[in-house]
């Protein structure tokens, strides 16, 4: 794997690191504040009414895209790319939601419900998700038109053709799923309306790994060219030197 060599920092003494430590602070703190805004305007979208009847395979049965609400007038939905007749889950998608489960009952305390959505039948993602030891709600899209219309699932006829829409352009895509997460709000006559999706980088700040490697010297330390090619399904990582001699 390749990765980025950097050269080592200057060492210097305390005063001087707390007056660069002070400088970057400035920064730090224009970029939350750019942040902020961003996130205010990400809320003021338009937001577009979902007329489509959607129904999704539950453990508990069929279920429409209002009943994943659960009772709560938001919804996130994160489209994990996990198609019929695969062995397992994309690698990326279960890095994501690795940090997506914890957060689930945190997000109910707001009055946001949280879903997985695959292509895959009911049946291959439910062995999957107990090997992981998820606990979220994950429904089957399959036989719907869900995944295709918030571009995340795409035919053999447009792989064929060599682009597809994927995050709002047209693009080379090597498979039939693709990440993102899409946003859902439901109103008090039950109505429901799409307010926002994401892809592609836009799912970074979901990772909090990612959060925190950058705040270390060597950073995501990641292959430029494949960034997540590091990443393993964690009950696959190989142990610690230190972790193999404690045995």
């Amino acid at each position: 794997m390749k990765k980025e060599h950097r050269a080592q920092p200057a060492i210097v003494s305390r005063e001087h690191w707390l007056t660069a430590r002070r400088e970057l602070l400035l920064e730090e703190k224009n970029h939350t504040q750019a942040r902020d805004r961003l996130a205010a305007r990400r809320r003021a979208l338009p937001w577009v009414k979902v007329n489509e009847t959607y129904l999704f395979e539950s453990p508990g049965g069929r279920v429409s895209l209002v009943e994943l609400f659960d009772g709560r007038s938001q919804l996130v939905v994160y489209h994990f790319m996990f198609g019929p007749g695969w062995e397992e889950g994309c690698k990326s998608c279960s890095f994501v939601s690795d940090h997506l489960a914890p957060a689930v009952v945190h997000l109910r305390a707001r009055d946001v419900a949280f879903a997985a959505v695959s292509r895959a039948p009911l049946a291959e993602l439910a062995p999957f998700k107990a090997r992981m030891g998820w606990t979220f709600s994950w429904v089957s899209s399959h036989g719907s038109e869900f995944n295709h219309d918030y571009q995340v699932s795409f035919t053999p006829a447009e792989l064929a053709q060599g682009k597809v829409r994927y995050n709002y352009d047209l693009m080379d895509f090597p498979l039939e799923e693709a990440p993102g997460l899409s946003v859902f709000a439901r109103d008090a006559a039950g109505d429901v309306y799409h307010s926002y999706s994401t892809y592609g980088r836009g799912l970074e700040p979901l990772i909090g790994t990612y959060a925190l490697l950058d705040l270390v010297p060597q950073g995501r330390n990641e292959d430029p060219e494949q960034t997540m090619s590091w990443v393993r399904y964690h009950d696959r990582y190989e142990p610690s030197a230190e972790a193999v001699a404690a045995r």
